[in-house]
């Protein structure tokens, strides 16, 4: 089967690509001008005694952030805020500004009052000790 080139479609095709980069940087460009969409990246480890959150947040003073723990989610908000003193000197803006929130379904009983944060060099790190009950304990075979 012979198949006719036809240029055209080829340029419509990359013409749709060319739109569809440029809406999705539009889009990007607004909401985060609005200071919607964005949210720290995080890291979730489990040890044997807690659960570790590991979220980078440069640029957040300490004291805008919030960390919230129930026995069900662990909440982590706050605001990176823009300098607006300096905002006509920008050549350009990447970073996100504005509020953001991330939260987690723990899954697994743990100790809400025994949480423990950290903040150092822009990574917040969070400690949520397990409860008791679920720590494995190590069950001794009697012989008979």
């Amino acid at each position: 089967m012979v198949t006719r080139w036809d240029p055209f479609r080829e340029l419509s095709t990359l013409q749709d690509r060319i739109n569809r980069v440029f809406n999705e940087q539009l889009t990007r460009g607004e909401s985060e001008k609005t200071g919607k969409a964005w949210a720290p990246v995080v890291d979730i480890l489990e040890s044997e005694n807690d659960l570790i959150v590991r979220a980078e947040i440069p640029g957040v003073k300490r004291e805008d952030i919030d960390v919230e723990v129930t026995a069900e989610s662990l909440t982590v908000s706050g605001e990176r805020k823009f300098d607006e003193e300096s905002k006509d000197n920008y050549l350009r803006v990447e970073r996100a500004y504005g509020p953001f929130t991330r939260s987690f379904s723990i899954g697994i009983p743990v100790q809400p009052d025994k949480v423990k944060a950290a903040y150092k060099d822009g990574v917040l790190e969070i400690v949520v000790p397990k409860a008791e009950t679920v720590k494995p304990k190590k069950i001794e075979i009697k012989a008979e």
